[in-house]
């Protein structure tokens, strides 16, 4: 699924001499780019085109190399994750019992896709395969908070909970 990006990039000049102080310190140690980069969504939660670019020009890498080693790694987020993040188990219990229709309507409602975050940084949304409440399906969680037996129609009122 094609990603779009909704959330701007709200970097300071703080985070970026933090980054820069972090590859000065690391960029001549064998192995180097994992650790930067771990640096790197530790200061910023993500890693978004900005901030790789930053890593290419200062450690004089491909920034392809480090969209492959960003992308290969599920550690690494290329989206920032939501204050909220909202997860729809599309397992099969679930499935059956009508769950896409469940993360539709999330879609829909947030208007983000798989791996968004809303504008304002309130949400975001994953699909998962199972969260071992079977006998709740279909469910839908909100952080740590589970909601079972869910209907399209229960959606605006959960997320209006944590709005």
């Amino acid at each position: 699924m094609e990603t779009k990006t909704k959330v701007a990039f709200l970097g300071t000049a703080e985070q970026e001499a933090e980054l820069l102080a972090a590859i000065e310190e690391m960029k001549d140690l064998p192995g180097a780019l994992m650790p930067v980069m771990q640096k790197a969504q530790e200061i910023y939660g993500y890693l978004p085109i900005e901030v790789q670019t930053i890593i290419s020009d200062a450690m004089d890498v491909p920034i392809e190399k480090i969209y492959g080693v960003a992308t290969f790694y599920a550690q690494f987020a290329l989206a920032p994750k939501g204050e909220h993040e909202v997860s729809v188990c599309l397992g099969t219990a679930c499935y059956v019992k009508g769950s896409q229709a469940i993360y539709d309507k999330i879609s829909e409602v947030l208007d983000i896709g798989e791996g968004e975050c809303t504008p304002d940084r309130k949400f975001s949304l994953v699909s998962c395969r199972c969260v071992g409440a079977c006998g709740l399906a279909p469910v839908m969680m909100v952080g740590e908070d589970v909601y079972g037996r869910m209907t399209p129609d229960q959606v605006e009122n959960v997320l209006n909970k944590y709005r």
